[in-house]
């Protein structure tokens, strides 16, 4: 009989173990569980869609639960929760949220891939009617929906979905306030970089308050209807959206008995197996590693998800892949800036007990010449003690994604400083100048080790 795999959600990770098992053992019988209505999904593209540069939800769609069997032969069952795992008989209970049936089946490998929940702060008024998140498909058309409908709203928190969101919500014709209950926006970012982003959703009319708590949601008949402030100060709202961050979805493993670590996320080994032999684990559920301290780490993120879970699937069907790590590479764009970082921020490698540094540069994307160039603003983290490079940041052009990635490739391969400064980087006047702001960056952080 052939061996079976369940794998429960049909995300990033869960349908990249899944297609990666199918890949490597053609004859495992597959099964996906997904609690939501979609499997496959972009959820990153979701601020996109709430404020009309998509129009049509299936576009976030890379594959259908129809198609993954027609193409895959990978039995995907939407709207279907997994209640219990149980380690010992091998089986997960699941319910059918369409016709409330429960159905008991059995296993001979088990991926969790159960994914990120949101964040939800202990704030008097949270479960009122008209405060929204942005997690899934549902979340995202729910919250399109009232955005055609109203036309202010509050968001809480100034992470990177929320600023996206901020961004697609003021272009649909809304009044936009931010409330960030940290000093300042990204607070992982140089003091500089925060400012300029902060400068660019003011230019663009959204109303940023930093350093500023949430001490109640108003609501009137249920209704939410504003927000109050720890100041005392009160902003009508019609929609309220919640983005403080999210945490392992870890509830199911820690039922079935599984080790748990930082943030409740699944502590899995390299080979993304949990402390159970048979059981792995991949993507936003589980704890990482990171890259540079060797340390737990938990930094949610589509390409890790799609990485750990190619590892996982390919592991169950007799592998010995492994995932090395993370460094955290994000890119996101608000407006016309782009904002760009990997590795460790200067206040985190001083508290990792290096002896850091920083330096940061300002150089044009082309050749000063050329029409058209925008300034990239770079910010290098370096060991002073070794010269090696620890984190880098940068805003400006839509090229600082490439630069940082650049910079992500020298940190994976313990590069110094003075090893980045004698790299052959392209150069042509349209696209990059004869110094590379990377070049620049590079130097500058050499000069500052010797001083």
């Amino acid at each position: 009989m052939a061996e079976k795999l369940i794998v429960i959600g049909g995300t990033a990770a869960g349908l990249s173990a899944a297609s990666r098992a199918r890949k490597e053992k053609p004859d495992m019988e597959i099964q996906v569980f997904e609690k939501s209505g979609f499997v496959s999904y972009g959820a990153c593209g979701l601020p996109y869609f709430v404020g009309g540069l998509i129009h049509d939800i299936n576009d976030l769609v890379a594959i259908n639960a129809e198609s993954l069997k027609n193409r895959r032969n990978i039995s995907a069952w939407i709207h279907h929760e997994v209640l219990l795992i149980d380690p010992e008989k091998k089986e997960v209970t699941v319910k059918n949220l369409d016709t409330d049936q429960v159905s008991i089946h059995s296993y001979d490998k088990l991926v969790i891939a159960t994914g990120a929940v949101p964040v939800v702060p202990p704030i008097p008024g949270i479960h009122s009617d008209g405060v929204y998140y942005l997690r899934n498909m549902e979340d995202g058309i729910r919250l399109k929906a009232a955005a055609r409908e109203h036309g202010r709203v509050c968001i809480i928190g100034g992470g990177a979905i929320g600023l996206e969101a901020a961004e697609e919500l003021r272009n649909a014709g809304l009044s936009v306030s931010v409330y960030e209950q940290f000093p300042r926006l990204l607070p992982f970012l140089d003091n500089a970089f925060s400012q300029a982003l902060e400068d660019t959703l003011i230019k663009h009319g959204i109303n940023v308050h930093t350093g500023t708590q949430i001490a109640e949601i108003l609501s009137e008949n249920g209704k939410a209807s504003g927000i109050r402030t720890a100041f005392g100060e009160i902003e009508p709202s019609d929609i309220i959206l919640v983005s403080a961050g999210v945490k392992p979805a870890g509830a199911l493993a820690e039922q079935a008995g599984l080790a748990l670590g930082l943030k409740g996320g699944i502590i899995v080994d390299d080979e993304m197996r949990t402390s159970h032999k048979d059981i792995w684990a991949c993507g936003d559920c589980v704890q990482m590693k990171n890259r540079i301290t060797g340390k737990p780490a938990y930094v949610p993120l589509g390409t890790t998800a799609n990485k750990q879970g190619r590892i996982a699937g390919g592991n169950v069907a007799g592998g010995h892949d492994t995932f090395k790590g993370i460094l955290g590479s994000m890119v996101t764009k608000v407006f016309e800036l782009f904002i760009a970082a990997t590795g460790l921020s200067k206040e985190q490698a001083a508290g990792e007990g290096y002896d850091a540094i920083s330096v940061s540069i300002t150089k044009a994307d082309r050749a000063s010449y050329y029409p058209g160039g925008r300034d990239n603003h770079i910010c290098l983290i370096v060991d002073k003690k070794t010269g090696r490079l620890l984190g880098a940041q940068g805003i400006g052009s839509e090229s600082i994604a490439g630069r940082i990635n650049v910079l992500a490739t020298a940190i994976t391969c313990g590069m110094t400083v003075e090893e980045i400064n004698e790299l052959d980087l392209v150069y042509a006047p349209p696209a990059a100048p004869v110094y590379d702001p990377i070049l620049i960056a590079a130097n500058q952080a050499m000069k500052k080790i010797t001083e």
